[in-house]
């Protein structure tokens, strides 16, 4: 096989599209791999560049291929698409990921260690958990509005409802209703 200088990766799921070309541009090879010939097919080459769109398993696969002696460089998918040619397609896109790659002014992502994916994770689920227990506070407050019962907005507010729906000498809330939002408080207080 021809020495590949540069190839451009269409990540996906299970299966992955690959176009590589020779130091004068011609196409040395456009096929696809299985997620486990990934890896295989990288050692069995000489180092060279390798472009990704920066997606979902983007900077694990970057740090898999750059182990292998690689250069890797991921790019925002929205820079690659000006480069598409025709028809989106999975080997369209690996032509055009080899294409801009090479572009001078072409502005690339940061690859992410696995540890500084972690740090990320961290901010997103705590994120997530806090957008979920303002839904529900939020939920939990209009429901208790429907049945007369108001309370000011903050979590502080929310304890004086929980109140409400513990107190079950209270005649205000039906027992189906009580039994329901007890659910949603011990979720969004616990």
């Amino acid at each position: 096989m021809e020495k590949i200088v540069t190839v451009g990766l269409d990540l996906a799921k299970s299966i992955f599209q690959i176009h590589a070309v020779a130091a004068d541009g011609r196409v040395v090879a456009r096929r696809s791999l299985r997620r486990s010939q990934l890896s295989d097919f990288f050692r069995g080459i000489e180092h060279c560049l390798v472009g990704m769109e920066a997606c979902a398993s983007a900077h694990y696969w970057a740090n898999v291929i750059s182990q292998l002696g690689h250069t890797v460089r991921l790019m925002p998918p929205a820079y690659v698409k000006a480069y598409v040619k025709r028809n989106k397609t999975d080997a369209a896109d690996a032509e055009a990921i080899c294409e801009a790659i090479t572009r001078p002014t072409m502005r690339f992502v940061a690859i992410k260690s696995p540890q500084e994916q972690a740090a990320g994770m961290v901010l997103k689920t705590r994120d997530l958990f806090v957008r979920q227990r303002t839904q529900m506070v939020n939920a939990l407050r209009a429901h208790m509005a429907e049945l007369g019962i108001i309370a000011a907005t903050g979590m502080t507010s929310v304890v004086k409802l929980t109140a409400v729906l513990r107190d079950e000498e209270d005649p205000r809330l039906p027992i189906t209703a009580r039994l329901a939002l007890l659910e949603w408080s011990n979720r969004s207080t616990g």
